[in-house]
């Protein structure tokens, strides 16, 4: 379920709501009900479910579990200056403004006059409250720690604290899975449930361990991301009024699947040696028993790995739409050409773009050359022998990768030549690189004509000795 909690109107953000569908389904995760989605349980905006959250606040007062509370900022401001550490509790609530120290005639009188208020949790002070977590634990709390938090805001909004109780319970929902720093809050949230009489329903909590930066110190961060190279937003974000930007794992060329397989792993694992799941095995996979409480270091060279792996295992088909959606513009191919270097090439990348840095070479004459290889191997003695090749090639009718490879490997085993002195200067002259796929894959790929011409460039333009 997509749920929009928007009771922050301050902190409202143009575009954001579409963002997260956008994201949901490029992951392959769209909700089955929400925001965009449809569904029964509606609206799924918080922001229009203010009458709702109204009727229980006024309910927790009417059953005296919570309270209203006229104190003005001043007020509020003054009580913090005179008592360090100030928080609205079962103490400091006797000496302010509120419903609990006021009489019926001066709250009439205040309600009356529009001054405005809001409704706070009344909160005992002497119980502990105890509960469950999943990740945690038992985890048990004194009253006499927590403030009388407000549930309802005089601008006639809920607080996260109210709405999420409210739409949970009204919604069926029945797990709560949220980072560790939700944790400090859910007693509250357990008063809360209690209060409503709705204890025997109350969703079963987990508090997931924090994602942590990939030298594992301090909590992951967009700033870090921008310093080390990687995103943290799925997509590539752009706020609509400020200076804010921030680039997407899908735009950097992450496939969805290795993405979803990478988050998957992080502070949980499935207890045994296998590390590629697809969606519906990590379903079946997955517990929220075996999460663990530490923090998870985001590592990204593990996610590359991922990536890699998805890559590889991805048939043909798949990926040519996945690396036309990024083909360059200054590169002219179709698609059968395309899908006959796939094979020659996906086990060797780690994103899409890295296809056409590799595979650019075969789709047009090199223009740069690996020096390395050209001074070291580019000997005469070489030369000769690459002279001796081009002409066997020339005259075989069938220019397939067995009759290449049966010509070139022939000669250097007839003349006791080493194969690095030979196979490296004749992928130097054909792709100009040092590596890469089998080379006599590229040469059928390339075919006779090209092959030929690319060795009349190398005896011409490269050095003679």
């Amino acid at each position: 379920m997509l749920r929009i909690e928007d009771t922050d109107q301050s902190r409202y953000v143009d575009g954001a709501e579409q963002y997260i569908v956008d994201t949901l389904n490029w992951l392959n995760l769209p909700a089955d009900e929400g925001v965009g989605f449809g569904g029964d349980c509606g609206p799924y905006r918080q922001s229009e479910r203010k009458e709702t959250y109204k009727k229980y606040a006024l309910q927790l007062v009417q059953t005296g579990h919570a309270y209203y509370a006229f104190d003005s900022s001043e007020e509020l401001g003054a009580a913090r200056d005179k008592t360090p550490n100030f928080k609205y509790d079962a103490v400091t609530r006797k000496e302010m403004r509120n419903s609990l120290t006021l009489s019926i005639e001066e709250i009439e009188k205040l309600m009356a006059a529009d001054v405005p208020y809001v409704i706070r949790l009344k909160i005992g002070g002497e119980a502990v409250v105890k509960f469950k977590d999943i990740v945690r634990g038992e985890v048990a709390v004194h009253e006499k720690e927590l403030d009388d938090k407000v549930l309802f805001k005089s601008d006639g909004m809920p607080t996260y604290h109210l709405a999420n109780i409210v739409d949970d319970h009204l919604m069926g929902i029945t797990h709560v899975i949220r980072g560790e720093e939700w944790l400090p809050s859910t007693p509250l949230h357990v008063l809360l449930y209690r209060s409503l009489g709705w204890s025997k329903t109350m969703p079963q909590f987990a508090h997931l361990p924090l994602l942590m930066n990939p030298n594992g110190k301090g909590k992951l961060s967009k700033r870090t991301g921008d310093k080390l190279g990687f995103p943290v937003f799925p997509l590539a974000w752009v706020h609509p009024t400020e200076d804010k930007t921030g680039s997407g794992f899908k735009e950097d060329g992450y496939l969805p699947e290795a993405l979803i397989n990478f988050l998957a792993f992080l502070g949980w694992n499935p207890g045994t040696e296998q590390e590629i799941f697809s969606l519906d095995e990590l379903v079946a996979a997955f517990s929220l028993e075996r999460v663990t409480k530490a923090g998870s270091r985001f590592d990204i060279d593990k996610l590359n790995w991922y990536n890699q792996e998805y890559i590889k295992k991805a048939n043909d088909q798949e990926l040519l739409k996945i690396f036309l959606a990024v083909k360059p513009k200054d590169i002219s191919t179709d698609e059968k050409t395309i899908l006959s270097l796939i094979p020659l090439f996906k086990e060797r990348i780690t994103f899409p773009a890295d296809f056409w840095d590799q595979a650019s070479v075969l789709l047009g004459k090199p223009t740069m050359f690996d020096q390395k290889v050209l001074k070291k191997k580019w000997k005469p003695e070489n030369i000769e022998h690459l002279h001796k090749i081009k002409a066997q090639l020339q005259a075989l009718p069938n220019f397939t990768q067995e009759k290449t490879a049966e010509i070139v490997k022939g000669y250097i085993g007839e003349n006791n030549l080493s194969f690095g002195n030979i196979l490296q200067p004749l992928r130097l002259l054909l792709t100009g690189q040092s590596g890469g796929p089998d080379l006599f894959d590229v040469m059928a790929i390339l075919g006779k004509i090209e092959v030929l011409d690319r060795f009349d460039y190398a005896f011409e333009h490269f050095p003679k000795s």
